[in-house]
């Protein structure tokens, strides 16, 4: 009976009858599973919540927990669905189970243990370990080992930390650091690891190859030159057929690995107890061999570095070749998706091999120091033994590789050792490549890599990954030599660790609330340590393949940064800007405003992004990269969850679609000035706050409703009580995109049945519940789909309801086998055919609109009127604009008022004074002195016919609804000022391609909503895109350092 089948029958409750999955009481157990579902439905019958289940906190599809409206509106089809008519644990969790149990899953000691000591147990054990010692000498050579080992120790501790953070799925390594540090670290160093697991398995060969060669030679026999071209040979016949067994399935492959583990032990200790009996014959004490002994011990203790292969060798460079004896530590993470409990064999599994294998290394170390000679002649003359004296010796341990074999109860089996050890670490890294690369195929970072993600079996075996692992490693198979390419995999494998340290040093510095590793024995501080330690020891190996392999880690980082994959996998860098801008907020917070620092934080009150763009392009070219903007939206009707979540994801999508870097806010169930009024009190964080309101003009006062047009004024009256500027944008045109072009929309009544569609749309794309275990369909395609969303919507004072706006709405479609995904996508197919009209309409209107703000102006003109002293926003805001790159072309002229009182030159100078202190350049100043001059005629009539239908008598008998008489002859003062600029404003300015101005104040209780309207009709009709602007009455600008 199996664990899982146990677990079901335990949960279920039925602990009788169950042979297996495949047993004759399978059917009995689906009976007793009914029952128990019918108990259910009557135990629950009348209950809202459902019960906790495992698979609702597991990043999948297969179970998905009632919604909060479900539970909060009373929707007992969707609980019923999770609850009852599945049970605690229903058929399709057993199904899940099912399909998770196909293919073989190894335990800590068959997946963990085993791969680790035949991975630590290669090459280096029998081939170059008494080679290190004689260079090294012994104390060195434990030096070595215990730097060697400590940076194991510090990794696979942080490798524990993570590994137990959560489930662990296929991918190892990459899946380890990807869903840490993100994908931009995750893949460039997987690439990485899996290019250095191929070059290993090559290393591994060549190893296997040279001692295959030794072994010939011993008994005059070769294949053809008993050099260079066998091992290139004979190595890539020996990849393909260990490509094979990785190939047939993870049974074999562990079949393999007991044999091969069974006798690399049994090599160690003939090794071992050879070396304590001590030599048979003179033979071998001339070879070098002398058994135990001080002298020899003491002779070998310090270092003696020699030039070997025309390479001069230091205790760094054999280093680098001894260390990838120990970069096994990776080998049960790496195949992590072939684990029962990834969680706990990866810990203890590796810790157990790295202690083993460290207590071997240190005991041959001993050993071959102790009783073997650096240089010795293998000759004997008269049965005494030839000194190695001013002859070339060709044997002990600096001359040859085949000590351990002279040393040993009996030579062969250390031969058989070698080839076991060898194949075994190459086996291992062969097996575990092909899996990393087909879970970078399947998460989809690199595309050139998911043509090799397909699965084939029922185990998903990447066949195609082995076929480009096998390019690989018999490419760096045809160096055929093994101290070339031991360094470059060190570097390899220490930038690797590196990362490893630094993603739990990351985290656990961070400490998001996500992270909770159930292994305690790690730390902080340990881990920054093993990460420094990697990266000092990479530079001190080879300090210009260290260069390199930044270099490609970091070009790989930039693809995928650059790439922008659309995943979200909660890693501790998301976390990190999270409390990184938290503490930048706070910080901000406690520092006091300084006119030095001042930026224009904008509200921009422009309803849904796409209705009224200009105000955006205008606002964006004011903050971008530079302050903050936030966009309002103010609706009248209530909106629900599912709706307010679906127009804030389409407005997202807009402002990123356009490059526009702003926060979205939406105030429903409230008329526009109450929205507007909480959007200023309300929006931002301490510092991070709007002073400065822009709104768009509203062009038809004089047509709308009265109460529109009086909250549309008291917005104006909202923010300058709020002590916040104030920004009204005008264009000749209008600002309401979506009124001009509503031939283009076609209209939907069914709002709540159009905004669930959308809402589903998106909401089986949330990346929350995206599935994270690598095993997604290779065909899932992200594009952009558009979803008409229908509404009562009043943004900027006007009624917009019978409208439908485009709304682009990003999705991903993941092509499903199953009958439930395919009736999905016949739905979505469904809902593209009936909307593609739309779509295309957008697509139409969206090309032939360039906003004036976005246009390249070569030789423009920005007119500045800065009439009243406001603080100097009205003189900031133009010299920012004229900073962009599509306006620093333009002249700026300024317009300033004279005091007919006072000399004009001087006034003149001292207004040149003023722009040279705060260092604003222009083109051109012109001090208006005629100012007080009568307006003409022609302006006075434009004036009278504009405010004629605004002065009959209200049927109602609200004064307020007219401009009354005694209004008009009070503020007749000023209407002839705002009449007079006029004139002067279509003398200079009319030709210009912005026209900034200072905004006449709104005097509270002084003038009404329409006289102040018509004043601002008459300064912007007829003129370019025009500004009117405000300030708090609080310097923006100053002339100190």
């Amino acid at each position: 009976m199996s664990k899982r089948h146990s677990l079901i029958m335990r949960i279920t409750g039925m602990e009788s009858k169950f042979q297996g999955p495949n047993g004759a009481d399978d059917t009995n157990v689906h009976n007793n599973i009914n029952r128990k579902k019918s108990t259910m439905m009557l135990n629950v019958n009348g209950l809202w919540d459902v019960l906790p289940r495992l698979d609702h906190y597991r990043m999948s599809r297969r179970a998905k927990r009632p919604s909060l409206s479900d539970l909060h509106d009373g929707n007992p089809a969707a609980v019923k669905d999770v609850n009852i008519e599945t049970g605690i644990l229903g058929v399709s969790s057993i199904g899940a189970l099912n399909s998770e149990s196909n293919g073989i899953k190894l335990g800590w000691i068959q997946g963990v243990l085993i791969p680790c000591l035949l991975n630590i147990w290669g090459v280096m054990l029998f081939l170059r370990l008494s080679w290190v010692v004689s260079q090294a000498g012994i104390f060195q050579t434990l030096i070595i080992i215990g730097i060697s080992a400590l940076v194991c120790v510090i990794t696979t501790l942080s490798l524990s930390a993570i590994s137990t953070n959560g489930e662990v799925k296929g991918g190892g390594i990459y899946f380890i650091i990807s869903r840490s540090l993100g994908p931009e670290f995750g893949a460039s160093v997987g690439i990485v690891f899996a290019f250095a697991n191929a070059v290993a398995a090559s290393m591994n060969t060549i190893g296997f190859c040279d001692s295959l060669n030794e072994l010939l030679r011993e008994h005059g026999k070769k294949i053809i030159d008993n050099g260079v071209t066998d091992v290139r040979i004979v190595g890539v016949i020996a990849i393909f057929v260990m490509i094979l067994i990785c190939a047939i399935g993870m049974e074999w492959e562990s079949k393999a690995q007991n044999f091969l583990i069974a006798i690399i032990v049994i090599a160690i200790f003939d090794f071992l107890i050879g070396a304590l009996i001590g030599p048979h014959n003179i033979d071998q004490k001339a070879a070098g061999f002398t058994g135990f002994s001080m002298e020899v011990f003491q002779n070998n203790w310090h270092s003696d570095y020699r030039s070997f292969e025309n390479t001069s060798y230091n205790f760094f460079s054999v280093f680098a070749i001894f260390f990838p004896s120990v970069t096994g530590i990776q080998a049960g993470a790496n195949i992590s998706g072939d684990l029962k409990d990834p969680a706990s064999s990866i810990p203890s599994g590796t810790l157990l091999a790295l202690v083993i294998s460290m207590i071997s290394y240190v005991t041959f170390v001993l050993f071959a120091g102790g009783a073997a000679l650096r240089d010795a002649s293998g000759s004997v003359i008269n049965s005494t033994i030839v000194e190695c004296n001013g002859i070339e010796c060709q044997y002990g341990l600096h001359n040859s590789f085949s000590m351990m074999q002279l040393m040993s109860l009996w030579g062969p089996f250390i031969y058989a050792g070698c080839f076991a050890a060898t194949l075994s670490t190459a086996l291992t890294n062969l097996l575990s490549v092909p899996r990393l690369i087909q879970a970078l195929g399947r998460d989809r970072i690199y595309p050139g890599l998911i043509y090799f993600s397909k699965g084939y079996g029922k185990s998903g075996e990447p066949y195609r990954g082995y076929v480009l692992t096998f390019i690989v490693a018999s490419v760096f198979l045809l160096i055929a030599n093994l101290n070339m390419v031991a360094p470059l995999i060190s570097n390899f494998y220490l930038a690797s660790y590196a990362l490893i340290n630094f993603c739990t040093f990351h985290a656990a510095l961070i400490r998001p609330v996500g992270w909770r590793p159930t292994f305690k024995y790690y730390n902080t501080w340990l881990s920054l340590v093993g990460f420094i330690l990697c990266v000092t020891f990479m530079f001190l190996i080879d300090w210009m393949t260290s260069i390199i392999t930044f270099v490609v880690i970091f070009a790989l980082y930039l693809i995928v940064v650059y790439r922008k994959p659309d995943v979200n996998w909660g890693s501790s860098t998301q976390a990190q800007t999270y409390k990184t801008a938290l503490s930048t907020v706070y910080k901000l917070n406690c520092i006091d405003d300084h006119v030095k620092n001042y930026t224009p934080q904008i509200l921009a009150l422009a309803g849904a992004p796409e209705v009224r763009p200009d105000i955006l392009y205008l606002a964006n070219l004011i903050t971008k990269n530079n302050s903050l903007l936030i966009l309002g939206d103010v609706s009248p009707k209530h909106l629900s969850y599912r709706t307010r979540s679906a127009k804030l994801r389409n407005g997202y999508a807009w402002l990123q679609s356009h490059r526009i870097k702003s926060f979205y806010h939406i105030v429903g169930d409230s008329n526009f000035e109450k929205g507007a009024s909480a959007l200023m009190q309300a929006t931002g964080v301490g510092k991070l706050a709007p002073n400065v309101v822009l709104i768009g003009y509203k062009s038809q006062w004089t047509t709308c409703n009265y109460q529109e047009l009086q909250e549309y004024f008291n917005i104006l009256h909202h923010a300058l009580d709020q002590k916040l500027a104030v920004v009204i944008l005008r264009i000749p045109h209008g600002l309401n995109r979506a009124a001009t072009n509503t031939a283009n929309y076609n209209s939907v009544n069914d709002e709540e049945h159009l905004m669930q569609s959308s809402c589903d749309l998106a909401e089986n794309n949330t990346l929350m519940h995206a599935d994270s275990d690598l095993s997604m369909s290779s065909q899932q395609i992200p594009r952009v789909q558009s979803v008409p969303a229908i509404g009562t919507q009043q943004v900027g004072g006007i009624d917009i309801s019978h409208l439908s706006t485009q709304i682009p709405l990003r999705e991903s479609i993941i092509h499903s086998s199953s009958a439930r995904d395919q009736l999905k996508n016949k739905k979505k197919n469904a809902a593209d055919r009936m909307l593609q009209h739309d779509k295309q309409s957008e697509k139409t209107f969206e090309v032939e609109y360039i906003s004036v703000f976005q246009k390249k102006h070569r030789h423009g003109i920005i007119d500045v009127w800065w009439l009243y002293d406001d603080g100097g926003l009205t003189i900031l805001l133009p010299y920012i604009i004229s900073t962009r790159s599509n306006w620093e072309h333009c002249k700026i002229r300024i317009f300033a008022l004279a005091n007919h009182k006072q000399d004009i030159d001087a006034q003149e100078k001292e207004m040149a004074e003023i722009m040279a202190k705060v260092r604003i350049k222009y083109t051109s100043l012109k001090m208006v002195d005629d100012i007080s001059m009568e307006p003409k005629q022609e302006t006075r009539e434009f004036f009278d016919k504009l405010i004629m239908d605004l002065q009959k008598n209200n049927t109602n008998g609200n004064s307020d609804c007219i401009i009354m008489d005694s209004e008009l002859q009070t503020l007749r003062e000023k209407t002839n000022r705002q009449l007079r600029i006029r004139e002067l404003l279509l003398e200079n300015s009319s030709r210009s391609t912005l026209v900034i101005m200072s905004l006449p104040m709104p005097r509270k209780g002084a003038v009404s909503a329409l006289l102040y309207m018509a004043w601002l009709e008459s300064l912007t009709r007829d003129m370019p895109a025009t500004l009117l602007i405000r300030g708090n009455q609080t310097s923006v600008l100053t002339c100190y350092s």
